[in-house]
Formats: C-alpha cells, structure tokens, sequence
C-alpha cells in the first residue's frame, strides 16, 4: 500500500505517518523508487501504535520500545517493562480521571438541586 492508503485506512495523515517512521515509533519502510510500500505488518504495527498514543503513551517510550523490538527476542524484558511502566502511569491517570468525573456528577447534581457557592475553589 502507498503512503495516501495507509493513512486513510487507518485515519491519520501522511504527514503524521513520515513523523512515525522519522522519530522511531515505527519500524523503517520498504521503499520501491523510493516511494513507501507498506505491507500488512507494517499497518498493524502503526494501529499498534496509533492506539497507544491515543492513550497517552509517549512518544520517547514507543520510540525506545520500537527500537528494542527491532533488536529481537533479547529484549522482551525490556519491552515488557516499558509496557508496565505506561500501564502504571495510565492507570494513576485514568484514577484520577475516575476522581475528577465523580466530582463533576456532584457539581452537575448541586447545580441540579439549586445549590450554588461563591467560593468554590477546585469544586
């Protein structure tokens, strides 16, 4: 598939891919006259990483992970643990998340009820 396929299929721009390859997050593309070829492997590794910066992964941990991958099955303690790592932290966010929601429901609640206060503060 060429470079306009890909990022329809997969819903980002071309633009965003070429950042993908050029800071490491994925793997280098074939090229054929030096226009990129991607293959389904290829595709699968950008969901991959797509989905994880849709969650909030950073861009320096998926770039080391790729770069471990790429050095085969040695690595897969090292990969493993950045994927626990982000784990960690996603859920220390999607907690405090969690918090903020339940906050807000009362907020909406009191606003609900007639229950309005000057000094609020965070809430």
């Amino acid at each position: 598939m060429k470079i306009s396929e890909v990022a329809e299929q997969i819903g980002v721009t071309t633009v965003t891919l070429r950042y993908y390859e050029r800071v490491g997050l994925i793997p280098p593309i074939e090229r054929k006259n030096n226009v990129r070829t991607y293959s389904q492997t290829d595709l699968n590794w950008i969901e991959f990483i797509k989905c994880m910066r849709d969650a909030g992964l950073s861009v320096d941990s998926l770039s080391k992970y790729t770069s471990l991958y790429q050095l085969g099955n040695e690595t897969i303690e090292e990969r493993k643990d950045i994927l626990v790592a982000e784990r960690d932290s996603l859920e220390k966010k999607y907690l405090e998340m969690g918090n903020t929601l339940k906050r807000l429901d009362q907020k909406i609640e009191d606003y609900d009820n007639g229950k309005f206060f000057q000094s609020e503060g965070c809430f």
